[in-house]
């Protein structure tokens, strides 16, 4: 894979970069943002693997984030790819809403027409892009960490169930708990995987936990005044499965905060900490 970089900036002593390769995975270039601390010539550093929501890119972590002094002071690099394929014949959305199609692969792989050729966001985040993150930064593969934002905090919850021996660390903001419960995931599991609801299980976290997917920790952000809580997250969910299955969680509701990144921004270096914490 030949990484081509579009961007560096230098930023509390490391270096923000915007980096593009061809996906064999997804048949598509794409486009994620890297941040490296400062560190000694040979070094390797944790990594924390940050997926995004609905609509975003890489890019608006990387301006709204606010993890850069947390991750330069815990030295640990941080990883945002983007949410889907792009580019042209990538299909998308026959209406052209937010919440399928491009900016909303739900990290799957896709097996519907016409969506199976390109949407490949699992294969991609578990496998390809791992790969090319160790060849060419200096991680140390040992010590993952994922976190991320409502489809992304999806993403988070389920990758790390299903690679327990990888990460370490599992965080997320405002996840989709449970997807195959709320209209979001009804139309992007149905629409990439089909009716099957058995094959939308692994894409569940709640579900993952019935079935006994386990991780020794996990910190989950939700602000109470989330205008999708009630309807499309459904936190509650995600606290008691854990409780019944005995999986350690902290869970915890913030007064006042709403969906947007003011609220990740303001929780952000907490969860660096945390990842820190348990990557070293």
């Amino acid at each position: 894979m030949i990484l081509a970089t579009l961007s560096t900036n230098k930023a509390f002593g490391g270096v923000q970069g915007v980096y593009r390769h061809e996906s064999r995975e997804t048949g598509t270039v794409m486009t994620f943002a890297v941040y490296v601390p400062d560190h000694a010539p040979g070094e390797r550093l944790p990594v924390l693997w940050y997926l995004s929501g609905l609509t975003c890119t890489h890019a608006n972590v990387m301006e709204k984030g606010e993890y850069r002094a947390a991750c330069a002071a815990s030295r640990i690099i941080f990883v945002a790819p983007d949410t889907s394929p792009r580019g042209e014949g990538v299909p998308d959305d026959a209406e052209g809403r937010y919440d399928f199609g491009l900016g909303a692969g739900f990290y799957v792989d896709a097996t519907q027409a016409p969506f199976a050729q390109h949407y490949r966001m699992r294969s991609y985040i578990e496998r390809e892009l791992p790969t090319l993150v160790a060849a060419e930064f200096p991680v140390d593969m040992r010590r993952q960490g994922i976190t991320g934002h409502s489809m992304g905090g999806h993403g988070a919850l389920t990758i790390g169930l299903r690679n327990a021996d990888r990460f370490r660390s599992v965080s997320a903001f405002s996840p989709i708990v449970a997807p195959s419960q709320v209209p979001w995931g009804h139309k992007a599991l149905g629409g990439y995987l089909g009716d099957d609801k058995a094959a939308w299980a692994e894409h569940d976290a709640v579900s993952l936990i019935e079935q006994g997917a386990r991780v020794p920790d996990l910190l989950v952000d939700q602000g109470d005044a989330d205008q999708f809580l009630e309807e499309q997250l459904k936190t509650h969910l995600l606290e008691e499965a854990c409780l019944r299955a005995g999986q350690k969680a902290t869970i915890r509701m913030q007064p006042g905060y709403d969906h947007s990144y003011y609220f990740i921004s303001t929780f952000m270096a907490e969860h660096v900490r945390w990842h820190a914490e348990r990557l070293k």
